[in-house]
């Protein structure tokens, strides 16, 4: 142990005490190609007739306004040409009667003006589903605005199809590794594995044939070998053909996707079709997107939307678009390590999505002019030992310059924001408690808010979390060359880990009510999977309902399921029992996620309802084999009506396997909210004394995060004594503290040998580096540093501190003791 206090240092005494602060703007940003929309005047004026009613002006300012320029629908929808004439200048009352007739206000997406520009008519945008949702945002502000009740869902009877025999992946690579991996792994590598260059996820040309396996099965049909991504990527889009080295005159892509279809069939014929058990009493059958029924996510409050991301796009976009609808688009540019989500998303691991700095300009101009903002995320974190922040989502210049950033600090969200009473860097910060832990590793609704007068907020999952309700001041300050980036820092020094799956701007502040609507409104394609029963109870047009997505590119969520029939005049006869049900995929019963085993309800005529019965408040996920469009879905029920299923639980655990786990350290190290509390209680500062809760904040994200000592780092060390100095500053500047803390010791005198031990021995007894009293006896811990050796280090920098003033030879004293590693390790 005296080895391990004397190799940290004790002070960096010039530099810790006397150092200032540096400055500047910040890195330079990373410059984009520019991909926005002119933001130029659409020229066209409106001076006809008033609207006539509020409903006739609401169309015109989220609809007419937007679409009639001569870019988008004013070349054609105007008085005297195409029918309908719902852009027409003449008369906006008439342009609402035409519009009337290809919206539908209650489900904006399923308008014949969404589905007529999605198919390709007059598209303004790189890609027709960007046209398709920026008009059914329009649609859906002015269903809002009104008051429509929008996306009512109804229920249809899906097809009735039987749960028939299938081919499923096995639980083991070993046949993939012989057929489809070997050409991966040559041809693919390069790009998407771990190692690649640049590195794209999925990584199926993974050295680890799990990980390759696991990131394969997405992209293989193993009932239509001829349809697997593999081989169509090939065929049909050139992508990355490999040539043949025996007879290079032969077309590349030929022969590659020759080799490939001829790999997957090879692979697909090794596999034996799994039958359905007949002894199961199943339900009938469904596939998520061909008979799942779409669950719109409405209710969504948008009305100040500036920048808005859905991340729809999908696998081989570089782009995330921008389907606000306002001017320019603020299309995002991605780089680096990033992956396509299945259900919406773009996940992270050393990428990047970066708007251009003139694009970016828009949020400047629209934010300082209300003085207000939101920013809204919905976020999957990958772990929770991040810190830097890690940006998240950002508004800035480089790491040292920001107007606003929501980043992550290990367990917290962190709100950083540039205004009259905060730092160019956006400090300090606003940052979740941290003892309540409230960021975690799984799908999250962030919102953080900044008002002039009220301050800022930042809600978690619909909940108030943390807030400042101090006066924020103007946002003058704000740079309008930085950029928006999701993922890293402009400067790329910051990088975050997870996914983002929506992403909101808004030029004014939400509400706590519009936060939990937006809250309870979700994120990603839901859909209803109504599950036919009716042949195994006498209920006509029965279904086991349940609400399904596929939450990412390896799983769906099964939720909330409940029974219904769609006959309006259907009956429940007597008591129908329902318990046990499981999720089956592919011909066989998923072997994880069955959170519903242990479902038992009884459905009668006193609790039923045209509405249905609800059966669970549960989730589940389930691991996805084909993909959305092929997965074959069904229930199985141990009991349903006077039908039961007796369940058979077969399973062996493997015997215990020895582990060699590597050698531990037996001590390890205070994180940062230890060390925090370990120095207000060393000093007796209080930890909320503004001057030390300030170094703290701006020094926490440098102290450890870990308690394991081999991750100890010089930066560790600097923010520990940087701290440590704030405190005893604190401490000794205070006359009535130092008094009762260095008792006998006189400020006004010299510290030399013979005051020096009425300094050190208060010290080295908060850090119960000295005898203390055990029942009654007083003890040296075996486990402390010798204390002669202690005095020696301490007695040493007094010497050296000669010539300087006592108040300032104090503070470094009590520093070079409280940022020692008798304070830090444990």
């Amino acid at each position: 142990m005296n080895s391990l206090f004397s190799k940290l240092p004790l002070l960096a005494l010039t530099a810790v005490l006397f150092a200032g602060c540096s400055g500047g703007s910040g890195q330079d940003v990373q410059t984009n190609v520019n991909q926005d929309v002119s933001d130029e005047d659409t020229g066209i004026v409106y001076n006809g007739p008033s609207p006539s009613t509020d409903d006739v002006q609401n169309f015109k300012l989220n609809v007419w306004d937007k679409l009639a320029g001569e870019d988008r629908c004013g070349a054609c929808h105007v008085a005297g040409g195409q029918s309908p004439q719902f852009v027409r200048a003449d008369d906006i009352n008439l342009a609402y009667q035409a519009a009337n007739t290809i919206v539908d206000l209650s489900a904006p997406a399923l308008s014949r003006m969404v589905t007529k520009v999605g198919g390709g008519h007059q598209c303004w945008r790189p890609e027709l589903s960007v046209c398709a949702d920026t008009i059914t945002n329009f649609i859906a502000a002015w269903a809002n605005d009104s008051g429509a009740e929008v996306n009512e869902i109804i229920l249809t009877a899906p097809p009735e199809r039987e749960v028939v025999d299938s081919k499923s992946f096995p639980d083991t690579p070993d046949t993939f590794i012989s057929t489809v991996y070997p050409l991966l792994v040559e041809n693919c590598a390069s790009c998407h594995a771990e190692e690649g260059n640049p590195q794209q996820r999925p990584y199926f040309g993974s050295k680890d044939h799990d990980v390759a396996y696991g990131s394969a099965k997405s992209k293989i049909n193993l009932d239509s070998p001829a349809e697997s991504r593999f081989y169509v990527r090939l065929a049909s889009e050139g992508h990355n053909c490999w040539p043949n080295e025996d007879n290079p005159a032969q077309d590349s892509c030929a022969y590659s996707s020759g080799e490939m279809l001829a790999a997957l069939e090879a692979f697909s014929n090794g596999i034996a079709v799994t039958e359905v058990d007949p002894g199961l009493h199943t339900s009938r059958a469904l596939r998520l997107e061909i008979e799942g029924i779409v669950a719109s996510s409405g209710g969504r409050y948008e009305s100040d939307v500036i920048a808005l991301y859905q991340f729809k796009a999908g696998e081989g976009s570089p782009m995330a678009f921008d389907t606000s609808g306002v001017e320019p688009a603020l299309d995002l540019t991605l780089s680096g390590n990033y992956a396509w989500e299945g259900n919406w998303g773009v996940s992270f691991d050393g990428g990047k999505a970066q708007g251009s700095t003139s694009g970016s300009q828009k949020l400047h101009r629209l934010i300082t002019a209300t003085g207000e903002y939101s920013v809204e995320a919905w976020v999957v974190p990958g772990n929770v030992a991040q810190d830097g922040p890690a940006r998240i989502v950002t508004y800035s210049g480089g790491s040292d310059a920001t107007n606003f950033t929501l980043g992550q600090t290990i367990y917290n969200y962190d709100f950083l924001t540039r205004g009259e009473n905060f730092g160019a860097d956006g400090m300090p910060g606003l940052s979740t408690p941290n003892a309540d832990e409230v960021l975690q590793a799984t799908l999250q609704h962030v919102v953080v808010n900044y008002d002039l007068l009220d301050g800022r907020s930042i809600y978690v999952n619909g909940e108030l979390v943390a807030d400042d309700p101090e006066a924020a001041g103007h946002l003058n300050d704000w740079d309008d060359t930085f950029a928006l980036a999701v993922g890293n820092e402009v400067d790329n020094q910051q990088m975050w880990q997870g996914t983002v799956r929506f992403l909101a701007v808004h030029s004014r502040v939400l509400t706590p009510e519009q936060i939990v609507s937006n809250y309870d409104a979700g994120v990603g394609e839901k859909f209803f999977m109504l599950f036919g029963v009716s042949h195994l109870i006498d209920v006509p047009s029965a279904y086991v309902a349940f609400e399904a997505q596929q939450f990412d590119s390896y799983s769906y969520l099964f939720s909330e399921p409940f029974f219904i029939s769609l006959d309006p005049a259907a009956t429940i006869p007597g008591d129908i029992a329902i318990e046990g049900i499981h999720i089956g995929i592919n011909g066989k019963e998923a072997p994880i996620g069955q959170a519903f085993a242990n479902v038992a309800v009884t459905i009668n005529s006193e609790n039923y309802s045209p509405d249905g019965v609800p059966m669970s408040a549960l989730g589940a996920l389930i691991p996805l084999e084909k993909g959305a469009a092929e997965d074959d879905f069904f229930l199985t029920f141990d009991r349903i009506g006077e039908r039961t299923y007796t369940r058979v639980d077969d399973t062996v655990l493997p015997e215990p396997t020895e582990t060699n786990i590597a050698e531990q350290a037996d001590i390890g190290l205070r994180i940062f909210g230890e060390i925090n509390a370990t120095l207000a209680n060393l000093t007796g500062v209080d930890s909320a004394t503004p001057s030390v809760a300030a170094v703290y904040e701006l020094v926490r994200q440098q102290l450890p995060v870990s308690e394991q000592i081999e991750g100890f780092l010089a930066a560790h060390q600097a923010g520990v004594m940087q701290l440590s100095v704030a405190y005893c500053t604190e401490l000794v500047s205070d006359s009535s503290a130092r008094a009762s803390y260095f008792p006998g010791f006189n400020f006004g005198g010299s510290l030399d040998s013979g005051s020096r031990d009425l300094i050190v021995d208060p010290l080295l007894a908060g850090l119960t580096a000295a005898q203390v009293n055990v029942d009654g006896e007083m003890q040296t811990l075996a486990t402390q540093p010798d204390v002669a050796t202690l005095k020696t280090h301490l007695y040493n920098l007094i010497n050296d501190m000669s010539s300087a003033d006592t108040q300032t030879a104090v503070i470094a004293v009590c520093a070079a003791a409280g940022g020692s590693a008798v304070m830090l390790l444990q």
